[in-house]
């Protein structure tokens, strides 16, 4: 079968790969492209606190695809856009939610993580995260659609470092397009989590 041959070969690639010592390994900081400091918002927002949060459905790294109105009735759902894989604020930005995790619970609210990249991209970089809990959504096929949508594209085909919060009737609650050099403060959200009604 072709798959069994793929998977022969595959072996075989990986049986003739020279591996690097431990501590030759790279570490997550040496993969981190710096981009400089960029021009901190770079888009035309098209939502508003109160309106309907636009449907979507995206492919998530996990496998599968994920559709905002999956959780109408169910969760509120916080959308994290972040610009791009393998840079360094968003490094530090989406595993900082590890520590709240157990916020995002007690306040029955999904986080959904976005950006533009492709899936293989995304799947290298939460692995060399350490993982994620949340999903991981490619908004890269039709590129930024999803962002654009939200009007948090940016000229140069990355999302905004947005945060907007989306409660279990659908409706948008808190929405900030933040400088795109700096993480958005868990102070912040936790305070706006903890105004979305029981």
């Amino acid at each position: 079968m072709r798959t069994d041959r793929t998977m022969l070969i595959l072996a075989a690639v990986l049986a003739l790969t020279p591996r690097l010592p431990a501590q030759e390994a790279p570490s997550l900081q040496q993969l981190i492209y710096n981009p400089g400091r960029l021009k901190p918002v770079d888009s035309r927002l098209r939502v508003r606190v109160g309106e309907r949060a636009p449907d979507f459905t995206l492919r998530a790294v996990k496998g599968g695809s994920v559709s905002l109105t999956h959780f109408r009735g169910k969760k509120n759902v916080l959308l994290s856009f972040v610009p791009a894989a393998f840079t360094p604020v968003c490094s530090a930005q989406w595993p900082g939610y590890h520590l709240v995790k157990d916020l995002f619970d007690q306040h029955d609210t999904a986080l959904l993580g976005i950006t533009t990249d492709n899936l293989p991209t995304l799947h290298a970089w939460t692995q060399e995260m350490g993982g994620v809990w949340f999903d991981v959504l490619s908004d890269f096929y039709p590129h930024g659609r999803v962002a654009a949508r939200y009007g948090v594209l940016r000229s140069d085909g990355t999302a905004e470092r947005a945060l907007i919060l989306v409660d279990k009737r659908g409706l948008i609650r808190w929405i900030d397009v933040h400088d795109i050099n700096e993480r958005p403060p868990l102070e912040e959200l936790a305070a706006q989590l903890g105004k979305l009604p029981k």
